[in-house]
């Protein structure tokens, strides 16, 4: 199942578990730890009572009480000290046994704050790479959907050169006087075939029309399972790589007319590492096209043409502009 970057409150969140991000004592604390304990009633303090606190890197499971959701697993991150006390390790071992014990319980889906970047400091950054680093190796093996919920938008920002080359093309697409076209050039040769067919249709005899729609081309579905054969690639590498859910991908497979949203159609791209060219292919098949005026677009331009194809980055450039995720239900 997919990793989501949503923007909620994580005490909203309709899922089987969600996660808090403790302190030792698990007796209630400030942030993320007190506004569980708020939301979740004197009930939840009270079984909190009984656990008698928890090691950092460790987590333990309670009832959830009057939160959406059916339980909350408590994690104590570690304080940040400068990065040479173990910190990483024990980041990475707060959502690793978090994770396994939602599932040990059961739980189809899990909800994340960004464990310790609050007031125990660790750098955002570092924060939100050891999270998807760690919450994706156990994709990789489990079927869960997982989410990072983020609350305040000012907290997560995307930094580096991805972030730099982003804004900047950005810009130019804005002042591009050629975006007044609204396509990119490869979407643009897209719409012109696309036009050269319905004039031919158009000039056709109306006896010929039944014969010209029987003469269907090759769907989005068909081309999608061809590409994943020539990758040599199995059902489940494609469908998780393109952070899609396994359900939705059966339905793509056994519906040779599925009409997939643009969002999936541009993950599984991504997922099989097609060029620019057969990114705009394969769009085509879903009746999409890559626009200069849209932000979403721009974005999976600039990775797909760089050849960076790691779903996971690009949904984070996505999510830090405001765009909908690859991917996901």
């Amino acid at each position: 199942m997919p990793f989501l970057i949503v923007r909620r409150d994580i005490t909203t969140m309709d899922c089987d578990a969600i996660v808090n991000a403790a302190n030792t004592s698990l007796l209630g604390g400030g942030g993320v730890d007190g506004a569980i304990h708020r939301a979740a009633g004197p009930e939840l303090l009270a079984e909190c009572r009984t656990l008698h606190g928890c090691p950092t890197g460790q987590a333990k499971i309670t009832g959830a009480y009057r939160l959406p959701c059916r339980y909350v697993i408590h994690t104590p991150g570690p304080r940040w000290r400068g990065g040479g006390h173990g910190e990483e390790a024990l980041l990475r071992s707060s959502y690793r046994t978090s994770l396994e014990l939602a599932r040990d319980n059961g739980c189809q889906s899990v909800a994340f704050p960004l464990i310790s970047s609050g007031i125990y400091g660790y750098p955002r950054a570092q924060a939100l790479q050891v999270a998807v680093e760690t919450i994706r190796a156990f994709l990789e093996e489990h079927e869960m959907l997982v989410y990072l919920v983020i609350f305040d938008p000012g907290s997560f920002v995307l930094e580096g050169e991805t972030y730099e080359g982003l804004v900047r093309r950005l810009r130019e697409e804005r002042t591009d006087t050629a975006a007044k076209s609204g396509l990119f050039s490869a979407a643009g040769r897209a719409e012109k075939s696309v036009c050269e067919e319905a004039a031919v249709c158009a000039d056709a005899a109306p006896a010929s029309l039944e014969r010209l729609v029987e003469q269907l081309d090759e769907s989005f579905s068909q081309m999608l399972l061809r590409k994943i054969d020539e990758k040599h690639m199995t059902d489940a590498a494609c469908y998780k790589r393109a952070n899609i859910d396994r359900k939705l991908f059966s339905k793509i497979r056994s519906d040779v007319h599925y009409r997939p949203s643009k969002p999936t159609a541009v993950a599984f791209a991504v997922a099989l590492e097609l060029s620019p060219e057969e990114t705009e292919e394969l769009l085509r098949k879903a009746g999409f096209a890559l626009s200069r005026s849209s932000r979403f677009d721009i974005i999976v331009d600039y990775f797909i043409r760089r050849g960076e194809y790691d779903i996971y980055a690009i949904n984070e450039a996505l999510f830090a502009f405001d765009q909908a995720l690859l991917g996901s239900l």
